[in-house]
């Protein structure tokens, strides 16, 4: 039985196991990354997927803000045990993602991935189309979604973190293992 539950601090070696099964290493190369270092995701709203102790799927979101002011979420990454792809994981961990983060009140997510996956969430480019990442990115693939109604109407400008901060022992952890990966990639 799989059960999607709160990410705990024992999840984290897991799930960049996970991430790195599914993205490679030369996913910390990403422009999101650059949003995400040095952060911790927003507040209740980083979830993993497990069946028994084994960690099959994660999804994380992150505060952030377009550059005129207005708040958002990043999401990102969505990552599930490639021997489970296609049976709906990823589907029911969007969904819970999506319901508690409208629940705890924000107004918007963005991500960049796969357009025809992310459009049955509700998720298009059109409600970005005046945002920018703070790097490289493929337009096509920066979409945008009102949980809110009008959340993202008038939204400008080049997003960056606003995110709590990692404490320090956390990002030396993370810097270490960014470090290593780019040396694989």
């Amino acid at each position: 039985m799989i059960q999607i539950r709160d990410e705990i601090a024992s999840d984290v070696a897991a799930r960049e196991r996970l991430l790195d099964a599914c993205f490679g290493p030369a996913r910390v190369l990403k422009t999101s990354q650059r949003l995400r270092e040095g952060r911790l995701p927003a507040q209740g709203l980083a979830l993993t997927a497990t069946r028994g102790e084994t960690l099959v799927g994660t999804v994380r979101l992150w505060d952030v803000a377009t550059g005129c002011g207005r708040p958002a979420l990043l999401l990102g990454p969505l990552a599930v045990d490639p021997a489970l792809q296609g049976v709906g994981l990823g589907g029911a961990l969007m969904r819970r993602a999506l319901t508690r983060a409208a629940d705890l009140g924000h107004g918007a997510v963005l991500l960049v991935g796969d357009a025809p996956y992310y459009a049955r969430f509700g998720f298009a480019p059109e409600r970005v189309a005046e945002l920018a990442m703070p790097g490289p990115f493929e337009r096509a693939r920066f979409l945008g979604l009102d949980l809110a109604p009008g959340a993202l109407d008038g939204a400008l400008g080049v997003l960056h973190a606003t995110g709590r901060l990692a404490p320090l022992p956390e990002i030396a952890a993370e810097a270490a293992g960014i470090a290593a990966r780019r040396q694989a990639a």
